[in-house]
């Protein structure tokens, strides 16, 4: 029997090369449920593509839109992020993909754990936010989760057979997007438009300025000790430009072990779904004759400062990462909507780590707070600068 999939996000980056790699492998993958948050059109797309037996479009507003679109199939509607959460748990799907991006996916995924769902988490704020808890609450369920980004399954896939063999620390790999040869003056002048040329992968515009600026890997360092279990301290970051080398394990012999491939998400996604095995593909393979040169630069932390206040959120602990994440969720978006310079984003964030209250032992109704708080105040920051401007 074919694996059934809920995909949730199916219609952002990893969501449509999700269902690429799904679209491969028609006698072992099926879906089962779509969810959207806004796209209607192409949610209504997909839908009629792979006929699920669910559909789910968060914003209510595009409900009647997206229901009499496939009125003449035989497919369940509904929406809003209820609905979305009691999706990720139904009983008939075999794994949730989660590829919803920022905090949006943190429930979803609270709801497909606590169904006993095997994950692929695409989706790192669930980590950051919340990564005590989810990790807590995987131990009650039995649940499992397979990392879908490429630096978490690069690790993922270099320990695999290592049950007992001691770990010095972990190396995840940062492309350093457009700009790691740019000067701090340089990155001043930076528009939203040359930041998300991104020189290798293809992704959603949040997760390609979050790579611009270092975030992305901010965040991936906090979701990587909740993965991993490991202390800040065993957790490094090193900029490789050519993306082929995507993450590296340090064992306590000397040893160092990497896990290398083409920058192409599709991979890490079909692994993901097919976990533990392998399958054969026809997606594209690394030649390495074709990539004679790797080079690795360690990142500068007064440039990329959004890294530095990372693992500052990460030692922290408590509400902090949750702070961390609402105020860049917000600082992006302004720099996307041209009310703010690229350099100005870590200010945003700092100055939000600053004002909102730490809390050092948060549960999940504390760290809903948190993140509206947080937004407030990065909101009005925002708006503070552009006045003295």
């Amino acid at each position: 029997m074919p694996k059934r999939i809920a995909l949730l996000g199916s219609t952002g980056s990893i969501g449509t090369q999700t269902l690429d790699v799904i679209s491969r492998f028609p006698d072992e993958f099926e879906v089962e449920v779509l969810t959207a948050g806004n796209n209607v059109k192409l949610l209504s797309e997909q839908a009629r593509k792979f006929i699920p037996s669910t559909v789910v479009i968060g914003n209510s507003d595009h409900y009647l839109q997206l229901k009499n679109s496939l009125k003449d199939l035989p497919i369940r509607v509904n929406c809003g992020e209820d609905s979305i959460a009691e999706a990720a748990a139904s009983h008939s799907a075999d794994m949730v993909v989660v590829a919803m991006v920022g905090y949006s996916g943190l429930r979803p995924t609270i709801a497909a754990i606590k169904a006993g769902k095997r994950i692929a988490l695409a989706n790192k704020e669930t980590l950051v936010v919340a990564g005590e808890i989810i990790k807590k609450l995987l131990n009650e369920s039995g649940s499992k989760i397979i990392p879908v980004d490429s630096e978490h399954s690069a690790i993922f896939q270099c320990l695999a057979g290592e049950r007992n063999s001691p770990i010095e620390k972990i190396t995840l790999t940062a492309s350093g997007g457009p700009f790691y040869n740019y000067t701090e003056e340089m990155l001043k002048n930076v528009r939203p438009h040359e930041a998300l040329r991104h020189p290798n992968w293809e992704m959603g515009n949040k997760v390609t300025i979050d790579s611009a600026s270092l975030m992305n890997k901010g965040l991936e360092v906090i979701e990587a000790r909740w993965l991993f279990d490991l202390d800040p301290e065993r957790i490094s970051v090193v900029i490789h430009p050519q993306s082929i080398i995507h993450s590296l394990v340090h064992f306590g012999d000397g040893s160092v072990k990497a896990q290398m491939g083409v920058p192409d998400m599709r991979v890490p996604i079909l692994y993901a779904l097919s976990y533990p095995d392998r399958f054969v593909s026809d997606l594209p393979k690394l030649n390495l004759c074709s990539n004679p040169t790797l080079t690795f630069i360690e990142p500068d932390l007064k440039k990329y400062r959004n890294l530095a206040l990372a693992y500052s959120a990460l030692r922290q602990g408590g509400n902090m990462p949750c702070i961390l994440n609402a105020a860049n969720e917000v600082a992006v978006n302004a720099f996307l909507s041209g009310k703010v310079g690229f350099m100005q984003m870590p200010d945003i964030v700092e100055h939000t780590m600053n004002e909102t209250e730490f809390f050092a032992s948060p549960g999940l109704g504390f760290l809903e707070t948190s993140d509206s708080r947080a937004r407030e105040i990065a909101s009005k920051y925002i708006d503070e600068l552009k006045i003295k401007s």
